[in-house]
């Protein structure tokens, strides 16, 4: 990956690369599950167990690369005692279905070894399955270990094995590194059990299912692949993708039928969208709960934030977080939020900045309100009540109350607190001053008569 960031950490759809294997053999029940770790092994562990603190994870070290048999037997202290199958995941395989895996497992029963198989269209680079005359598998050959006429075959191995524990560990002890890499092959499994007349189970998948991480470009592949499976089920489930190729839809967010997502869309990390909600054009939500028939409209910004039904939010809105919108709330454009409450049906529908503020039911904040939330230390906060009416430009300078039902004029800078119910003022009083402007243009000219007067001279 050319980064200091080892492999499995690299994020797919909203998580890391390991993560997913990880999540297959929790959803199979796996006790334990051992991670096999090497470069960043730190950062793995920290990940892994902060992700899913209640699984039954335990880590071991592979200090040298010497194959993939070798990684196998670095988890045999980590598994002493145990007896059962054990089935063998990879950290950079992202795109495995809980479904293949249920067939692995369920095929493994009756025999030491199944592993995963494929057919991809271009089987370079693969280990190829070998069959006996009667279709028996029979081993599996590496392409720098094959010969010509095994190099034409089709089916090639895919990586993921369900194992007897008890033949595997055995089987470890008696695998050479005799082959082109000098590496402990995990495929010679396979030769081992034919020859002790248990002969391997394949079980078919896709070949997208089983390929491997090895660069950004496949990463950037594997991602598109997951978008498309969920995009796809979004959609099979009653949610419209107006673009489905430009939705970004993370694995975990949550869409609720007759939702309407417009092109150019991403929703991240845990999101969740009420029925009949339409997210517009270029708008970006993460890890937020938008309600019921909400309208967001073009190139918003929501980041952990809650909307309330039928609220309206945009276009150009920017919900920082801790921003909790009420039922029938309206933000409008070019309006930022943070860390602020909105009851019921009130609304700031042009220019304006609330930050760490409780707005009542009802309430109207006019264009070009802002909040003065910070006094260089401390983030202090504003409270308005209800049905108040705060007139266009004004700011707020925290700490400050303003009662139910008060109004404050439009300019006004708010100091102090407002009693419910009282009008709100800090202009100073208009002055006209009548004629001034022919008097001004009149003083102009003649001054630019007496300079011209003087350049003669």
């Amino acid at each position: 990956m050319k980064s200091d960031r080892p492999k499995v950490l690299f994020p797919v759809l909203g998580k890391p690369l390991v993560a997913r294997p990880v999540e297959c053999a929790i959803a199979l029940g796996c006790d334990p599950i051992v991670v096999v770790v090497g470069h960043g092994k730190d950062e793995v562990k920290e990940e892994l167990t902060a992700r899913f603190p209640e699984a039954p994870l335990r880590f071991v070290e592979q200090k040298e690369q010497l194959g993939t048999a070798h990684a196998v037997a670095c988890a045999r202290r980590a598994l002493s005692g145990f007896k059962g199958r054990v089935l063998i995941l990879y950290g950079d395989v992202p795109l495995l279905l809980p479904s293949s895996l249920k067939r692995l497992v369920e095929r493994g029963k009756s025999t030491p070894v199944a592993f995963l198989s494929m057919r991809p269209e271009d089987p370079t680079g693969y280990g190829r399955v070998v069959r006996d005359d009667s279709g028996v598998v029979a081993r599996i050959v590496e392409q720098k270990d094959a010969t010509a006429s095994e190099l034409r075959l089709g089916e090639c191995n895919g990586g993921i094995y369900d194992c007897d524990a008890a033949f595997l560990f055995r089987a470890l002890r008696d695998i050479g590194t005799e082959n082109a890499q000098g590496e402990y092959y995990l495929t010679d499994l396979v030769a081992l059990a034919y020859e002790r007349g248990t002969p391997a189970e394949a079980v078919e998948v896709s070949a997208e299912e089983v390929s491997g991480v090895n660069d950004r470009v496949e990463l950037a592949w594997a991602e598109r692949v997951l978008r498309r499976r969920k995009n796809l089920d979004l959609m099979r489930s009653g949610v419209t993708l107006v673009d489905p190729d430009t939705a970004w839809i993370e694995e975990e967010v949550r869409i609720e039928p007759d939702a309407v997502i417009e092109p150019n869309v991403r929703i991240t990390a845990f999101s969740r969208i009420g029925r009949g909600t339409v997210v517009g054009f270029g708008s970006v939500i993460e890890d937020s709960r938008i309600g019921a028939d909400v309208v967001i409209r073009p190139y918003c910004v929501i980041e952990s934030s809650q909307v309330g039904d039928r609220a309206s939010i945009g276009p150009f809105a920017r919900l920082r977080p801790k921003s909790v919108l009420g039922e029938e709330v309206r933000i409008g454009n070019f309006v930022e939020t943070k860390n602020t409450t909105m009851a019921r049906g009130a609304k700031a529908n042009h220019l304006t900045y609330l930050g760490d503020a409780t707005i009542g039911e009802n309430t109207n904040i006019g264009a070009g309100t802002i909040t003065c939330n910070y006094d260089g230390v401390n983030k202090l906060r504003t409270e308005v009540g209800r049905d108040v009416f705060i007139g266009s430009d004004t700011q707020l300078v925290a700490p400050v109350r303003v009662g139910d039902g008060a109004y404050v004029g439009a300019g006004t800078t708010v100091v102090s607190d407002v009693p419910p119910g009282a009008l709100a003022l800090s202009r100073t009083p208009q002055l006209n001053k009548e004629g001034w402007v022919a008097r001004r243009k009149a003083k102009m000219a003649k001054a630019a008569t007496a300079a011209r007067k003087g350049k003669k001279k």
